[in-house]
């Protein structure tokens, strides 16, 4: 099987800032003023955890599909 990971945003923290989608727009887009993922399961990709890290108010979560190891943001 291989490797998915799950992207999602909380609402409660996103400020609407776009930082994911300026930095990854093949993954994140806006709806009003919250970010989303385009995919919320997608193939392993670092640019993914790149964005969830450069989220100012990490509130991206990248989760492994297979394992519920919490890839980003990082602790």
């Amino acid at each position: 099987m291989t490797e998915r990971w799950r992207i999602s945003v909380d609402h409660g923290l996103c400020i609407g800032s776009a930082v994911c989608v300026g930095t990854l727009p093949s993954h994140f887009t806006l709806d009003g003023s919250h970010s989303v993922p385009v995919h919320e399961e997608v193939e392993p990709n670092d640019d993914v955890i790149g964005a969830a890290d450069s989220c100012p108010m990490e509130a991206i979560k990248v989760v492994r599909v297979d394992t519920g190891e919490v890839l980003a943001p990082q602790e």
